[in-house]
C-alpha cells in the first residue's frame, strides 16, 4: 500500500460516497475504486459494504480507518518536524479537556509546560459529550485530559494526575457553609441543581435512592458555567468535584456517606511515534505538583 491509497480510503470512509471521495482526492472515480479494491486485496478483506447507493464501513474498515488516521497523523508529524527544523517553527499540540474539569489545575500545568518547552504551541479544545480516548486514537487530538481513566488499551498511555471528591457546592453565604459536614437530610431540603454532564450522575442518583431521598432539580444544565453561576447566586446547591468550584463565592462541603472520588488523567497514544514535544509533556505531567 502507499500514501495515496491511505488518503483515498480516509476520504471514502468520511464521505461514504465514491463520487464525493474521488472529487476530494482530485482523481476519477474509476481510479479511486481501483485503488480501494487493490487495498482490499492487499489486506485480505472487504473494507466497505456496497449495497446500491448505500456504502458502509465493515468491522475491518472501521479498524483500518483508525490505524490509517494514526499513520496520516504520523506523516503530518514528520512533515511538521522537518518544517520546524528548517524554518524554526513551533510544534503545535492539540489537547482536549473534558468540560467537567475545572481550568485552574490544567491551566497551571500548561503554563508551567510552556515555560519549560519554549518550542511548543498549545491549542486547548473542549471535548464534546461522548468524546475521549477514541479521539486520541483517531488523531483528532494529541492528548486529552479526562475525568476518569478509559478502558485499558495497549494503544494508550494513561497518566494519573490527581484525585478529587464529589462534594456539595453552594454560595459562601449559605447557612450550610458554617458546617464541616452536610447530612443527606439537610441536602434534601435545598433547591437542587442537576449537572447533566457529570460522569457520576447515575451513582449520585443511586445515593439518593438508597436513602429514600427524592431530589427534584429546579434547574439542569450541561454547562458548568451556568451551573456555577446559579450556585453563586445562592439560588440552589449542586454536587460537583471539589476542585471544580472556580467562581468567587462558591464553596464546597463533604456530604455524609457520599464517598465518590474521581481520578483526572492525561491520555496520549502509547509508543515512540508521538512527537518529541508530546512525549516531554506527558513525562512532565507525571512529575508536576498537582496539589
Amino acid at each position: 500500500m502507499d500514501l495515496n491509497q491511505i488518503n483515498y480510503f480516509l476520504h471514502l470512509a468520511d464521505a461514504l460516497n465514491f463520487t464525493e471521495a474521488a472529487r476530494r482526492c482530485g482523481v476519477s472515480q474509476p481510479s479511486l475504486t481501483k485503488a480501494i479494491r487493490k487495498l482490499e486485496d492487499e489486506l485480505g478483506g472487504a473494507l466497505l459494504y456496497r449495497d446500491g447507493k448505500d456504502t458502509r464501513l465493515t468491522a475491518l474498515g472501521r479498524e483500518v480507518q483508525v490505524e490509517f488516521m494514526r499513520l496520516e497523523k504520523g506523516v503530518q508529524n514528520v512533515r511538521e518536524l522537518a518544517e520546524n527544523s528548517v524554518r524554526g517553527r513551533r510544534r503545535v499540540l492539540n489537547l482536549g479537556v473534558a468540560s467537567t474539569i475545572a481550568p485552574a489545575a490544567i491551566s497551571g500545568f500548561l503554563t508551567h509546560a510552556m515555560r519549560e518547552l519554549p518550542t511548543i504551541e498549545i491549542n486547548v479544545h473542549a471535548l464534546q459529550p461522548g468524546e475521549g480516548a477514541n479521539e486520541v486514537l483517531s488523531g483528532k487530538y494529541d492528548g486529552c485530559f479526562l475525568p476518569q481513566a478509559p478502558k485499558q488499551n495497549f494503544k494508550l498511555a494513561v497518566q494519573s494526575l490527581y484525585s478529587e471528591r464529589l462534594m456539595l457546592a453552594f454560595a459562601e453565604a449559605h447557612p450550610l457553609a458554617a458546617q464541616n459536614l452536610v447530612s443527606p437530610q439537610q441536602m434534601a431540603e435545598q433547591p437542587y441543581m442537576d449537572r447533566l454532564s457529570c460522569e457520576f450522575h447515575s451513582q449520585i442518583v443511586a445515593y439518593f435512592m438508597d436513602r429514600d431521598i427524592l431530589m427534584h432539580p429546579r434547574f439542569s444544565s450541561e454547562r458548568e458555567d451556568w451551573v456555577q453561576q446559579m450556585v453563586q447566586s445562592g439560588n440552589a446547591v449542586c454536587i460537583m468535584p471539589e476542585r471544580s468550584a472556580y467562581l468567587p463565592g462558591v464553596v464546597t462541603r463533604p456530604v455524609d456517606g457520599l464517598d465518590l472520588v474521581r481520578e483526572v488523567v492525561f491520555v496520549v497514544v502509547s509508543g515512540s511515534g508521538n512527537p518529541m514535544e508530546l512525549r516531554q509533556l506527558f513525562e512532565m505531567s507525571s512529575k508536576f505538583n498537582w496539589d
